[in-house]
C-alpha cells in the first residue's frame, strides 16, 4: 500500500503508518472493532461515494447491535470522509471506516468509553482491484454461518469475520474461490464478503435478513432489477435449490456483481442471461448512464 498515505484518526489527519493502537488494545486483542466500508468512484467534477449515508447508518446500527457508542456523529465522519479522500488524491478506491477501543484491557471485557474512530481512503492498485469481471468458483463451506443468537449477525464486527475466514480459507484449501456458507438452519446464508443471488426459471432469489450481513450492495441489487422488470424474491433458499440453480451470483462493494462459474462439480453458463443483465444495469449505474439511481451518490468534494 502507499506509505505515503493519510488517515483520519480520532479528528487529526496523520500519516497511514502512525495510525496505530497497542497491540493489548481491547479493539485488537478482544477483536471488538467495527468496521464498514464503501466505493470511490471518479465523477464529471470530482469523487463520489456509493451510498456513503446508508453505510454510516449501519456503522452506527452495528454499534448499537453490540451496545457500543461513536465517539464521532455521522456528519462529523462525513467530514473525515471528505477530507481523507481529499489529502489522498482518491478517484477510484475504496473508504475504510474502523470503531474501537484503543485503550489496553489486559482482563476487561467491558468499557465504559466512547469509540475511536479511524478513517482510511485507499485508491484503487494491484493491491487493491476493484470491478474485475472474471467468473468464480464457489463450493458449499464445511462451516456454517454465525447463529444470530450467539452474536448479532447484522453488525460488522471484526470478530464475525473469523467465520468468513474460515469459509474462505476451506474452500482455498479445495480448489475454489469462494465458500458459500449454509446457516446452522441448512438454508442458504452468504459467502465470506459476499450476498448470494440464485437464478430459477428467470426469478431472482435471495436470503432474506435475519441470518445474512445487511448488505449496502445487497440491497441495491433489489431495488435496481425490478426497474428492469427482473423479479426478485427474498426467502430461506435450500442447499438443493442453490445446487440446482439456473444461475448464481454474488455481490460485494468491490466489484459489485460477481457470476459463479462453476459450482461444486457443477460448471454454469457465465454469465447466464439474467446475471448479464444485472451485470449491466449495475455498470450503467456505477458510471452515472442511468438517472434513476444518481441520488445513490454522494458527491466528496
Amino acid at each position: 500500500m502507499n506509505s505515503d498515505l493519510q488517515a483520519w484518526f480520532n479528528g487529526k489527519l496523520i500519516s497511514r503508518h502512525d495510525a496505530t493502537v497497542p497491540i493489548l488494545s481491547h479493539g485488537f486483542s478482544r477483536a471488538s472493532a467495527i468496521f464498514d466500508v464503501f466505493g470511490v468512484h471518479p465523477g464529471p467534477r470530482g469523487p463520489l461515494a456509493f451510498r456513503m449515508d446508508d453505510h454510516l447508518k449501519r456503522l452506527t446500527k452495528s454499534a448499537e447491535l453490540l451496545e457500543m457508542e461513536l465517539a464521532y456523529s455521522p456528519e462529523e465522519i462525513t467530514a473525515a470522509v471528505k477530507a481523507t479522500v481529499k489529502a489522498n488524491r482518491i478517484e477510484r478506491g475504496i473508504v475504510k471506516i474502523l470503531a474501537f477501543w484503543s485503550e489496553e484491557a489486559i482482563t476487561q471485557l467491558v468499557l465504559d468509553a466512547k469509540l475511536d474512530v479511524a478513517v482510511f481512503a485507499i485508491p484503487e492498485s494491484e493491491e487493491l482491484v476493484l470491478d474485475k469481471k472474471h467468473a468464480l468458483s464457489a463450493c458449499l463451506s464445511k462451516w456454517r454461518k454465525l447463529h444470530p443468537e450467539t452474536v448479532p449477525v447484522g453488525a460488522k464486527a471484526c470478530a464475525n469475520y473469523l467465520n468468513s475466514y474460515l469459509a474462505r480459507k476451506d474452500a482455498v484449501t479445495r480448489g475454489f474461490d469462494i465458500g458459500i456458507l449454509l446457516g446452522t438452519d441448512g438454508f442458504l446464508a452468504e459467502g465470506s464478503t459476499e450476498s448470494v443471488f440464485i437464478v430459477k426459471e428467470g426469478v431472482l432469489l435471495t436470503p432474506p435478513l435475519g441470518r445474512v450481513l445487511s448488505s449496502i450492495t445487497r440491497l441495491s441489487v433489489l431495488q435496481a432489477v425490478p426497474e428492469i422488470g427482473l423479479p426478485v424474491v427474498e426467502r430461506p433458499i435450500t442447499a438443493g435449490e442453490l445446487l440446482a440453480a439456473d444461475e448464481i451470483f454474488t455481490v460485494h462493494t468491490g466489484t459489485k456483481v460477481e457470476p459463479i462459474g462453476r459450482f461444486e462439480d457443477r460448471e454454469l453458463k457465465t454469465p447466464g442471461p439474467v446475471t448479464q443483465r444485472v451485470m449491466h444495469l449495475i455498470d450503467d449505474i456505477m458510471q452515472f448512464k442511468d438517472e434513476r439511481f444518481k441520488g445513490w451518490f454522494r458527491p466528496l468534494t
